[in-house]
């Protein structure tokens, strides 16, 4: 049976790749940083997965040598899906950036010193479409952000990383080489496999409870983590793939449309109204989740999806029906209430 390496195995993406991987017969290795989330992997494996008892577990920081080599031990793929994501920007940026970078360093080197034939990053469209001028629009896999601009240290955080990943691709020995594919998705919502909602769905439920009175004027793509994760698996085998960067997303929109799809599946406490720029600016410094928002004010982000319709052979789910499971599923797990 073929292993397949997938960090970050608590994490919102990790989860949906462990499960589409053993759904498909594969057995999946996973890293934690604490085995204080085992017992919950395991259960959300149980319950939404074909083949749970094919998974096993590994101890890991992306700070930390220690655990990596065991780890890819005897893996022919590896999904490296861990990386620190919060919306605020810290004090520190280094609190993203070190293990953003080090982290994807440390897993690739493990990789370089054992079997593996390819490895699967995920990037993000933060490595793409940040920092630039407001006048460019239209993004597609040859931008890389600017992490000397405008940009918030999270997509710093994950421009260096990439980065830093295709640098060491480059700079391998013929006997040493694998595979890299990238990953870049938009903003991740969708259904959740265990009860922790994450950081792009608390967005949500900030969103459709109400909690938020009005709405920054920010402009950006979403996709649906099933998608996420089946582009993960999908570019693990084909060979199209091979040396690629790959835009996820299935629409981009403002923050206004999203409410308004909330609005039509019944949750009418989203707000449509927008709050004016220098506002959000005012009020940044004293609210840390606008801080790490402002960096996008002012700017479309358009995402040129060639690419992945040329790679990926199905349609993706839609951001408007990816939104209302993700709505319908908080409020069952009584995270929101509808108006």
């Amino acid at each position: 049976m073929e292993k397949v390496l997938v960090t970050g195995g608590s994490g919102f993406i990790g989860l949906h790749c462990i499960q589409q991987l053993l759904d498909r017969g594969f057995q999946v290795k996973t890293t934690i940083r604490s085995n204080d989330r085992q017992k919950e992997i395991v259960a959300a494996m149980t319950k939404h997965s074909s083949h749970p008892e094919n998974l096993e577990f590994f101890v890991a920081d992306l700070l930390q040598d220690a655990g990596w080599d065991e780890a890819v031990s005897g893996c022919r793929h590896v999904l490296h899906v861990a990386s620190p994501f919060v919306i605020e920007n810290p004090e520190d940026e280094n609190v993203l950036i070190r293990p953003a970078v080090e982290g994807t360093l440390r897993v690739l080197a493990a990789c370089r010193n054992s079997s593996v034939q390819k490895v699967v990053l995920t990037s993000s469209v933060a490595a793409i479409a940040y920092g630039h001028s407001k006048s460019k629009t239209l993004f597609d896999e040859s931008d890389w952000s600017d992490t000397t601009g405008n940009i918030s240290a999270y997509a710093k955080s994950k421009t260096l990383a990439e980065k830093a990943a295709w640098d060491f691709m480059e700079k391998l020995a013929d006997n040493e080489k694998f595979e890299l594919t990238t990953i870049n998705p938009s903003a991740v919502t969708g259904p959740m496999l265990t009860d922790d909602i994450g950081t792009s769905n608390s967005f949500i439920v900030q969103l459709a409870s109400g909690l938020m009175p009005v709405v920054p004027k920010i402009h950006m793509g979403f996709v649906d983590v099933r998608d996420v994760a089946k582009a993960h698996v999908f570019a693990m085998t084909s060979s199209k793939a091979n040396g690629q960067r790959i835009i996820a997303s299935e629409r981009e929109m403002f923050f206004s449309d999203a409410s308004k799809v909330l609005n039509s599946a019944g949750y009418m406490k989203a707000p449509t109204r927008e709050i004016p720029d220098f506002v959000v600016r005012l009020m940044a410094p004293f609210i840390k989740q606008l801080g790490g928002l402002k960096a996008s004010l002012g700017r479309i982000a358009n995402l040129d999806k060639t690419k992945a319709h040329d790679i990926f052979d199905w349609k993706f789910i839609s951001a408007d029906e990816s939104l209302t499971i993700t709505a319908r599923q908080l409020e069952e797990m009584g995270k929101l209430v509808k108006a």
